[in-house]
C-alpha cells in the first residue's frame, strides 16, 4: 500500500501548478460531502452569535493584519 501511495504522491508532484489545485480542489470537495442546504441561512446565524458575543465583551475582537501577522509567524516555524 504505500508503494502506491508513493507513486500517486510522485505523480502528483509532476503536475502543474493548475492541475495541483484542481486536483486538490476535487478531493477537498469529495472529503467535504455536499453542501447543506441552509448554509446561508447556518453562517448568517454564526455571525449573529459571534457579532453579540463582541457587543456583550464575550469576547474581543483581533484586527486583520494582526491575525494574518500570527498566522505568517506561525507558519515560518
Amino acid at each position: 500500500m504505500a508503494d502506491v501511495v508513493e507513486e500517486i504522491e510522485a505523480k502528483i508532484r509532476s503536475l502543474k501548478p493548475e492541475e495541483k489545485t484542481k486536483l486538490l480542489r476535487s478531493l477537498i470537495a469529495e472529503l467535504d460531502g455536499p453542501p447543506s442546504a441552509d448554509v446561508e441561512r447556518e453562517w448568517t446565524e454564526v455571525a449573529k452569535r459571534r457579532y453579540r458575543e463582541i457587543l456583550e465583551g464575550k469576547v474581543t475582537p483581533v484586527p486583520g493584519d494582526r491575525v494574518f501577522e500570527n498566522v505568517r509567524s506561525r507558519l515560518k516555524r
